[in-house]
């Protein structure tokens, strides 16, 4: 489990070890992760994290262009930069090099009722601090 802190608000989410065990890996290599989200660009309703040229050693693993809301996406780069994506409405995933595919590594179980105001929040107010810690699974 994921523990997140995003702009004043608190999820979590279950990682999804069985169908992205490579991106699950990658990503906890990254943890303690502190950073910044910010709006999509091209996207749709999500908050994104640019992450450059950082190369985390993956390729395509359950991918998906369509995330639905809580579902967060990791690209580990190629046509565009490295980037994480938490959507919280509609979202195609894009870059401005056209349509994009990442690797759905993880679900929000607590906490999607607030996705819509921390989305409403960087899109009005900009950049929101944002943490992601590993927990205990829950038994």
């Amino acid at each position: 489990m994921i523990e997140i802190t995003a702009g004043g608000f608190e999820f979590t989410a279950r990682l999804e070890e069985a169908a992205a065990a490579q991106t699950v890996a990658a990503f906890r290599r990254l943890l303690p992760l502190e950073s910044r989200i910010i709006h999509v660009r091209w996207s749709g309703e999500g908050g994104w994290i640019p992450m450059g040229d950082l190369d985390v050693g993956i390729g395509p693993e359950n991918a998906t262009r369509y995330p639905n809301p809580g579902e967060l996406i990791f690209y580990p780069g190629g046509v565009s930069e490295t980037e994480l994506l938490l959507p919280y409405g509609y979202c195609k995933f894009a870059s401005k090099a056209g349509q994009l595919a990442a690797n759905h590594f993880a679900t929000l179980v607590e906490g999607g009722e607030r996705l819509a105001e921390l989305g409403r929040r960087t899109l009005w107010e900009g950049a929101q601090p944002i943490s992601f810690r590993e927990t205990a699974t829950p038994p």
